[in-house]
This record gives C-alpha cells, structure tokens and sequence, in this order.
C-alpha cells in the first residue's frame, strides 16, 4: 500500500508524478455555488510531457503478461474500495447528485472493474488444416487519451482506464473542466498499482481537449459527452487517423403499453426521467402512454414526481440535486422559458427558480406538447420531460424513432411478446423491456446514429482499444 491519499489538494499524473501548474482555476459546488478547491490548468508543454511519458511506457506495458494487469486492475479495485467515502463525498460536493446515486456511481465502477478482469480476449483459430493455420490476435494500440464528461465523473473514467490498460496501452484521462476532482484522485490512487506513464491525468480548461485530440501522439480518443462535441472530436482526430469511440447524446423514448400495472409502472419511469436530475445519457428523454391509460398514468406519474425531493445531495431523502453547472442551467432554463412562450400545458412542475441557491429546477413534466415542440425533438439534459399519447403501434415505433438520436429506449408491457415487437424496430443501442437504465458491462454500450461510433462494455469493449491482427501461416514451404 503506498502513502494515504490527500483529499484535500489536487494535481495532476504525469510520468507517475503529481505535478501542478502556474496557472489554477476552480470548480464550483453546484447545490451552493460555493467554489471547490484549485485544480491545474495545464499547458501544451504538460500535454507534451504526459504523451511523451505515456508513448515510452507503453513499450513495457504492451509487452506485460495478461495476470500483470489484471492485479493490477484488482489492486486498482481494492484501493477505490478503501477510499470509497471519500469518493463518494467528493462526488457529492463537485457534481451535485445526491448521496445515494454517488454511492451507486462508486458501486457501479468497482463493479464494472470486477468484471472487466473476467473477460477474456484470446488469440482465435479461424482455420486450421494440413496445410495453414489462420489465428486473428488483438493488440494494442497505443496511448489512448479517455475525455470525460460532468454527469458521471467517476464510473466513466473507469470504464475508459479499465479497458485500456487491460489490452495493453496507457492513458490519459481528461477530465471535465467542471467535475475534475474524482478523476484527479481515481489516477493519483492508480500510480500505487501502475509503472509511471500508463495511467495519467491532466486537469485543464476548454483548451485542453482540443490539444489531446489533435497531438499526433495518441493512437486512440474515447470520449464521452454532446453529439456537437463529439462531431468536433471526430474531426480532430481525422487529421492523424485516430481510432475513436464516441459516447454520445440520447432522447430516449419510453413506450408504456396499455396492460401495465400502471401504479407499479409510474414511479419507475419518473425515477427514470428525473434521476441525476435528468443528466444521464439514457434517462428517459420522452414518454410515450397508450390512449386507454393516459389519464390514470398522467395521475400516477405526477404523484411519484411529487414524492421526489429536491435539495443538496448530503439532505436526508434527496432523490434530485441540482443541474451541474451554469452553463447547463442556462440551457434548460430556456426549455422553462418555452412553457410560457409555447403556452404547454403542465403536469406537474414548472419552477425555474427555487429560491434557493446553486442550480435547481422542480422535477417538470410536459403534457401532451406537440411532436414537433423542442422539448420532444431535443435533449434537454435536466429534469423536464414531455408526456406523449399513442394508440397505434406502427406510429409509436415512428414517433420513437424520429430523432437523430439512437442510444436507449425502453418499453413497457405485460405481453413480452408484444414488447419484443416493438423493441425490435427501435433504432437504439440499447432497449430495455419492463425496466430502463439497467447496466450490463458484459454487454454493448454504445449509440446509433448521432449518438455514437463504436461501444463500450463487454469483449467489443475492449476490441475497441485494439488493432485485429491476422496471422497467416503455411506450414508446407
């Protein structure tokens, strides 16, 4: 075990070292505005030094045996578990979410890191005859640069460090300049388990991604966060052909059939729409009830959104902290504006400004907007969503699918065959049948259309971080 980790100071990992720059700057607490403590703001020259390091450990790391990562990784595992209160407390204080759901946030990285080490990515034998034998291998690719969004700071570094040093290459994780704070100490609890350069981090503002991207060092982008931003990433690195993947927006549409228990069905999809105050890629974006149950559903939803509790993530009972930042609030502050403007009618909600301080809205629900009204066609990224009739399947499916978007969906009935049905013509990455927002790492988690290229989780996962090799071999000369 190396020397305890301090929570109260913050720099960067490069080369194994925590370095700080001449220029700082600091996050804010979103629930009281209260300024978070100095963080670096690094340089061209850091992101030099950190590529460089990073290019010259992985010629070692490549070359380390399977078992060699994987204790790394484990140890990894056992040093987030020992420092998971005060993970959870910082989560709490950088990114606004309630106690709860950052516990869940640091359950669900050491969960993913436990299975990531069971998953196996071995040498295949595609032929193998008298006369050759054909074996498709994976190797790494490089360094890779993990960009990582303010929703889920911690989980999703994680998933990006994980895979990466698993098959081989090192990294260099960027946080959000907003929730920078779990990821600078998740990477300084690492150099206790990597050789220096594998895992880094460098701290910066809105200049720094652009520099990552566009260095001719890194082999590899994984980034998470807007469709708009990734299309910027995507350009970058198509100057010195990287390999990406792309973690991007969703309007996830959530169909509720006309034989649900609707009492059981209610709660489960406010939850859905309104945790982390509507800032999960795949919360549930629009919701779509059949005719025959709209009014008792419209009752049921507004009653388990009433339940809901709004405060600062530490208050007993909180289920929705407050929007992440600033710029965020402004955004969805223009989807209240439209209530009035639009003349929409609503639900339950509609307060902008909770006459408390930091970024908080009530938990809103729209009933019954037109298709084509901006809270149905975009993403608003926070707690208000529109509440949709249907009454035909064919133009359910449509209206679900009429978006650029395509990351999750759910549906929502009692005939699970009927459910297949309709999950099957969904256009999503991911859909879920009686349930919404359930992670499974073994399995694809990615996007299509505009939200995303390529996918996280499971073997693809970490395909994604190698090159396929094929081995030809004639055994006669």
């Amino acid at each position: 075990m190396g020397a305890e980790i301090d929570f109260t100071t913050f720099r960067n990992v490069i080369n194994g070292e925590l370095t700080s720059t001449e220029q700082t700057r600091h996050g804010i607490n979103p629930a009281t505005g209260n300024p978070n403590p100095e963080v670096p703001v690094s340089t061209p020259t850091d992101v030099d030094a950190a590529v460089e390091a990073g290019l010259v450990a992985f010629k070692s790391w490549s070359k380390t045996s399977r078992k060699v990562r994987e204790q790394a990784l484990l140890g990894f595992t056992g040093a987030i578990t020992r420092y998971r209160e005060q993970l959870t407390k910082l989560l709490v204080q950088e990114q606004g979410k309630p106690v709860m759901f950052a516990n869940g946030e640091v359950d669900g990285a050491l969960a993913f890191l436990r299975s990531i080490v069971n998953l196996k990515l071995e040498e295949e034998i595609v032929e193998d005859t008298e006369d050759r034998q054909v074996i498709v291998r994976f190797t790494p690719l490089g360094l890779a640069v993990g960009i990582v969004p303010w929703n889920a700071p911690l989980v999703i570094a994680v998933m990006k460090i994980a895979p990466a040093v698993l098959t081989g290459n090192t990294i260099i994780i960027k946080p959000s300049p907003f929730t920078p704070y779990c990821d600078l100490k998740l990477v300084e609890i690492a150099q206790q388990f990597f050789p220096p350069g594998v895992v880094q981090v460098l701290s910066g503002d809105d200049s720094l991604g652009p520099w990552l991207t566009a260095h001719p060092g890194p082999a590899k982008i994984s980034f998470t966060g807007s469709s708009a931003t990734g299309k910027k990433v995507m350009e970058s690195a198509s100057k010195t052909l990287k390999r990406v993947t792309l973690e991007l927006g969703g309007n996830d549409p959530a169909i509720i059939c006309a034989d649900v228990d609707v009492d059981k069905v209610a709660p489960k999809i406010a939850m859905s729409s309104f945790a982390n105050a509507g800032q999960i890629c795949v919360a549930i974006k629009r919701i779509y009830v059949h005719e025959s149950i709209y009014e008792k559903f419209r009752e049921a939803i507004v009653r388990a959104t009433a339940a809901l509790k709004v405060g600062e993530g530490n208050e007993p009972g909180v289920f929705l902290g407050p929007v992440q930042n600033s710029m965020q609030f402004e955004k969805v502050k223009t989807f209240f504006a439209d209530i009035e403007k639009e003349k929409w009618n609503v639900a339950i909600g509609a307060k902008g400004d909770m006459g408390k301080p930091g970024y908080f809205f009530e938990p809103t629900i729209i009933d019954k907007p037109p298709a084509d009204s901006r809270i149905v066609v975009e993403e608003p990224f926070g707690p208000i969503v529109p509440l949709l009739t249907w009454n035909d399947e064919a133009a359910v499916i449509e209206a679900a699918n009429n978006t650029k978007m395509g990351l999750g969906a759910s549906v929502w009935s009692s005939d699970l065959e009927q459910a297949r049905r309709i999950g099957d013509q969904i256009e999503a990455g991911i859909v879920w049948i009686n349930k919404h927002f359930d992670a499974c790492f073994e399995a694809p988690f990615g996007g299509h259309k505009e939200s995303g290229i390529g996918y996280e989780g499971g073997l693809g996962g970490l395909k994604g971080f190698c090159n396929a090799q094929t081995i030809n071999i004639n055994k006669n000369l």
